[in-house]
């Protein structure tokens, strides 16, 4: 038998190159998931004659009324494509430029196409649940590219525009596309985000630095009241996003709300990984991350507590470490508090499009030769998912109509994108959203599993109606795994970001809230969701009364840092990590 040679190309090695290079031809998506949903789909809907003449009946309707609406159309008078038309109408086509010919009736066509196609991959029976959702969402993407409202020469609204300004605006959008393309191939930031430079519009809560870390930067702020609430409060963000998502502008930072509340706060600031951090795993991420960081606010506010707060994977990574200490038997946690944070991924929502074995391995490979996930990367995935509100009516808006959508403050921040470590991300993809080891007590902290029933102390958490990332029927599954005797979920309107940067004043949102005790019969989400009453406003002074009343009263601010326990003033905050980039 031939030895091998040192150095040589093994065979894993050249197949995880060669997903690597066709993740790139493929903008990171698996086509074996796809394909494999395709053929479960066509073969149950073949051994189905009777779902085919259903179907067939329905296209027969849906074509009659494409012509019968046409011959309306020629007639002469504006007719809107929404007209008569079965189900729910079209928004990209309640302008009135749609209502002329032949614009109406591509609209009309589009929309009993859609609704036909839509048809044609639901309810078939004998396709897994997940096949169904591959191809839905598949459906979904090819709709979105192929809506009349994308292209010039379909769009009323863009032609009458182009008349109307002689072609100015199509000049216009060739010229943003070009400083677009040359932005992305550079590396550059969006055009607008000049404007919201961090530490000078953005994370502008005054603080200091006051513990660093190959892993994180921690930012006490320094205090606004003349006595303060007796426990600090340690927030952990996701690492899949900058921190200062909790400290936009003054108007909705989370951050200064809370200080000038009487709160001790304390937020830590990740590093943006490079490919030197290909190593760093899930295990560092807790020790150098959250327990570090834990370890430094009880050195710098001896004696008390501490309110955690978690944001995202920020909130998974949190109930881990809080499962850890309870373990131990370590009770320095006042309270747990979750923002739109999972810990069981049995249900993980869109997500599960990209979270499979085929896109993991594919993703993995990709990862393996950086030796990191490009923040690109993550948001082209977080974008297909709302394809038609992130790519393509962006585009129409920029390139067609040639006008700039402002900047705010949250875009700017979306823009400011962060990267993952290989073994972390890796970690984190294949042991909690696909094998559920969290939820099913099997993944390790120190060697030992982790159970969330330990987890005992009060806990508030939040969920958003309509989160993409986390579902809030997914974040409310929690319950189910906690012993806490104090536990109250509060739902708010709005998506994963939005829902929680709200700001302290916000007329147009509402909230239900409910608390139970251990002792109380569990509420199946809809159940829940029927008995929580509602509240008008933004939810975060609940969370603040709720805060206040696990408190133990009100006492002189502590100082910034602990120099004589290791914990001096290293910088201003926002501090050096929330540069990177």
């Amino acid at each position: 038998m031939a030895n091998k040679r040192s150095g040589a190309l093994q065979p894993h090695d050249f197949d995880r190159e060669f997903r690597s290079q066709r993740a790139q031809m493929t903008a990171g998506l698996a086509p074996t998931a796809f394909t494999t949903a395709w053929a479960d789909w066509a073969m149950h809907l073949a051994l189905s004659p009777a779902r085919q003449l259903e179907l067939q009946q329905h296209l027969l309707e849906r074509a009659q009324d494409t012509w019968g609406f046409a011959l309306r159309a020629l007639a002469g008078a504006p007719v809107s494509p929404a007209d008569g038309l079965q189900g729910n109408a079209d928004r990209r086509f309640a302008a009135a430029d749609w209502s002329t010919f032949p614009f109406n009736v591509y609209a009309r066509a589009y929309q009993n196409s859609a609704a036909l196609v839509n048809e044609a991959v639901s309810d078939v029976d004998g396709v897994t649940d997940y096949h169904a959702q591959l191809m839905e969402f598949a459906v979904r993407m090819l709709l979105d590219a192929s809506s009349p409202a994308n292209y010039l020469a379909s769009n009323p609204e863009v032609l009458a525009l182009t008349k109307a300004e002689k072609g100015q605006n199509l000049v216009r959008g060739l010229q943003q596309l070009a400083e677009d393309v040359q932005g992305l191939l550079g590396g550059a930031a969006p055009a607008g985000s000049e404007d919201f430079e961090v530490g000078k519009v953005l994370a502008v809560t005054p603080g200091k630095v006051v513990f660093r870390n190959e892993l994180i930067e921690l930012i006490q702020y320094t205090p606004t009241t003349p006595t303060v609430h007796a426990e600090p409060l340690l927030i952990v963000p996701a690492w899949i996003m900058k921190y200062y998502i909790l400290d936009l502008s003054p108007r909705n930072s989370m951050v200064k709300y809370l200080v000038d509340q009487g709160h001790t706060v304390f937020m830590m600031s990740w590093k943006n990984p490079d490919s030197a951090d290909r190593d760093v795993g899930m295990d560092d991420y807790l020790s150098k991350g959250f327990m570090a960081a834990l370890d430094a606010v009880s050195a710098i506010v001896p004696g008390r507590k501490v309110h955690a707060v978690g944001y995202c994977i920020g909130g998974t990574l949190l109930t881990i470490g809080a499962a850890a200490l309870a373990r131990e038997r370590d009770e320095r946690l006042a309270s747990l508090t979750m923002f739109a944070a999972q810990t069981d991924f049995s249900e993980p929502g869109e997500l599960a499009f990209f979270i499979n074995p085929s896109q993991l391995a594919m993703l993995e490979a990709s990862m393996h030769k950086k030796g990191v996930l490009e923040s690109r990367q993550m948001g082209g995935a977080f974008a297909l998912l709302r394809a038609q509100d992130l790519v393509w009516q962006p585009a129409v808006d920029n390139y067609l109509k040639g006008r700039r959508q402002p900047m705010i403050d949250l875009m700017a921040w979306n823009a400011d994108g962060t990267r993952m470590p290989w073994r972390m991300h890796s970690e984190y993809l294949y042991r909690l959203y696909l094998d559920n080891e969290l939820a099913t007590n099997r993944f390790p902290v120190d060697g030992k599993p982790v159970r969330l029933s330990d987890i005992r102390v009060p806990m508030f958490v939040v969920g958003t109606e309509a989160d993409h990332v986390a579902p809030w029927k997914s974040v409310y599954k929690v319950d189910n795994l906690v012993r806490s005797d104090d536990f109250s979920f509060l739902l708010t309107t709005a998506g994963h970001n939005a829902g929680i940067v709200c700001g302290p004043v916000h007329p147009k949102r509402h909230y239900r809230l409910k608390t139970r005790r251990l002792a109380d019969p569990h509420l199946a989400p809809e159940d829940w969701l029927e008995a929580a009453p509602r509240h008008e406003g933004s939810w975060w002074p609940a969370w603040q009364q709720w805060l206040a009343e696990h408190s133990g009263g009100q006492l002189q601010p502590p100082a910034i840092g602990a120099p004589r326990k290791g914990y001096a003033v290293l910088d201003d905050a926002p501090g050096l990590f929330v540069r990177q980039r």
